[in-house]
């Protein structure tokens, strides 16, 4: 099955963080079981950070009656290339650095009747160097993008956090120009009931 050409696949492309696991992570297989499509997520995850490379999540196929995930395809992060980015009324543009290289390396797994998931398809090679570090990228590149990614969403959220500050500020302004404005209606009652009382003891004193 190839959830390229499958009907119903979802592209998904996103790196997951790499989390290191205890032992030697013995190589994929076609046949290999699992009991969950999370448990072969982990399994390809922690066999990735032993061979020295950066999974990416990748298509899935899901059920059209429940949209249950029915296979998912994991990959190396260099798989694919980077399209070219051109201006709309200009010249092409200077590509960024991209940590694509169009690596073939795959795997994809099946849920089968019993509920197990199956390895279907394993390709092994990558057509790049494969680097074991401790932290789990496979180079300098793929720690750089990763903390140019994480800086990107730090500003963002500074964005939002601005935005939410203005509307908090915004709506006590109007919250204190009503409250003045009620206040000052509350004012005008005090003295027309004052004046009121006045007029009554004087028409009380005339008698």
């Amino acid at each position: 099955m190839d959830l390229e050409r499958e009907a119903g696949a979802v592209d998904e492309s996103v790196e997951i963080t790499i989390v290191a696991s205890e032992g030697p992570i013995p190589e994929p297989y076609v046949g290999m079981e699992f009991d969950s499509e999370d448990a072969a997520r982990k399994y390809y995850t922690d066999y990735a950070r032993q061979v020295g490379f950066v999974v990416r999540v990748m298509q899935r196929r899901r059920s059209g009656i429940d949209g249950r995930t029915l296979a998912r395809r994991l990959g190396c992060n260099k798989q694919g290339f980077s399209p070219n980015q051109k201006g709309k009324f200009g010249p092409e543009k200077k590509p960024r650095p991209s940590a694509r290289e169009g690596c073939n390396a795959t795997i994809l797994v099946k849920m089968e009747k019993s509920g197990k998931w199956v390895v279907t398809r394993f390709v092994k090679d990558h057509n790049h160097p494969l680097v074991v570090t401790a932290s789990g990228f496979s180079t300098a590149g793929d720690k750089d993008r990763k903390i140019e990614e994480l800086m990107m969403e730090l500003e963002r959220q500074d964005q939002l956090c601005a935005g939410y500050r203005e509307k908090l500020l915004s709506f006590m302004n109007n919250v204190e120009a009503e409250t003045e404005e009620l206040s000052e209606k509350i004012q005008v009652i005090v003295d027309n009931v004052r004046k009121v009382e006045s007029e009554v003891q004087k028409h009380s004193r005339r008698r």
